[in-house]
């Protein structure tokens, strides 16, 4: 039987599906996908960091130009891998994932700031640029261990993206 919809074609047509994006080589595994993405982030985040880091270091010890720094980007950084690393919006879960966040940075602080510690151990006229060397060598051991972090712990609801 026709209905009025029928005989006058106003029924709404579904939603046609778009096609999933498929990828190839390399970029078929997700984890190389958010590893890429990651790292555009972390490039940003370590910039902005070692540009802060470096405007401080003249009115404060190493250890808490450090902290300063890392504790300013830290918020930018969990959140924009948390939309562009791990593909997720929308307000749920999103104050823990910024908590969870915080105990990331403080391991990345540990990690860093132990480099720094034993840099003036063993040179205590170490020059800012030798701190800024230190801080970036051992950023990349904190990025590892972030990019770990973040995937399976935090994030890992949004592995396979």
């Amino acid at each position: 039987m026709e209905t009025a919809a029928d005989a006058t074609e106003l029924r709404v047509a579904p939603s046609p599906k778009l096609p999933r994006k498929r990828h190839r080589g390399i970029l078929k595994y997700p984890a190389v996908r958010q590893l890429l993405r990651f790292t555009g982030v972390g490039v940003i985040c370590t910039a902005t960091s070692l540009a802060i880091y470096a405007l401080l270091r003249p009115w404060m010890d190493p250890q808490l130009a450090n902290a300063v720094a890392l504790i300013l980007t830290s918020l930018m950084n969990t959140a924009l891998n948390r939309r562009l690393t791990f593909k997720i919006t929308g307000k749920r879960k999103r104050t823990q994932d910024h908590l969870s966040g915080v105990i990331v940075i403080g391991v990345a602080l540990i990690i860093t700031g132990g480099s720094l510690g034993v840099l003036h151990l063993l040179r205590p006229e170490a020059t800012v640029t030798e701190e800024l060397w230190t801080t970036t060598l051992s950023g990349f051991v904190a990025t590892a261990v972030r990019f770990t972090l973040l995937r399976h712990w935090i994030f890992r609801r949004a592995r396979h993206v």
